[in-house]
């Protein structure tokens, strides 16, 4: 199986379990990493052939700007789920970071990190 990574998309969400977080928002990131078979793309240097990058990054940005969850675990599904309906994609591991959790003396990162595939 090939693959394509996308990493460091960058959006804005109101995604958290705390008030504050649906309220004020805050900065994520989304690295993605795709399955699928790139032999026709590395042939024919045709587009349709492949994915196409700058949709898949939309894709995502609007999920985590729309989305009202409180947890990251059901952003990272919502994702995983969108990607996987692109026709060629066959698998997708999805690393969901939120860059400023709100927790007390912490100043890290939390990143929820999922794999999942097509329903044959």
């Amino acid at each position: 199986m090939d693959s394509i990574s996308i990493t460091g998309i960058r959006s804005y969400g109101y995604i958290g379990f705390f008030p504050e977080e649906k309220v004020l928002g805050q900065w994520f990131e989304v690295d993605l990493t795709l399955g699928l078979d790139l032999t026709a793309a590395g042939k024919s240097d045709a587009l349709e052939d492949t994915i196409d990058y700058g949709s898949i990054v939309n894709l995502v940005q609007k999920l985590v700007k729309n989305s009202k969850f409180s947890l990251l675990e059901k952003v990272a599904e919502a994702i995983a789920t969108g990607v996987l309906e692109q026709p060629l994609v066959e698998d997708v591991k999805v690393s969901l970071t939120k860059l400023a959790a709100p927790i007390p003396d912490f100043s890290g990162k939390v990143t929820i990190e999922i794999t999942r595939e097509k329903k044959k």
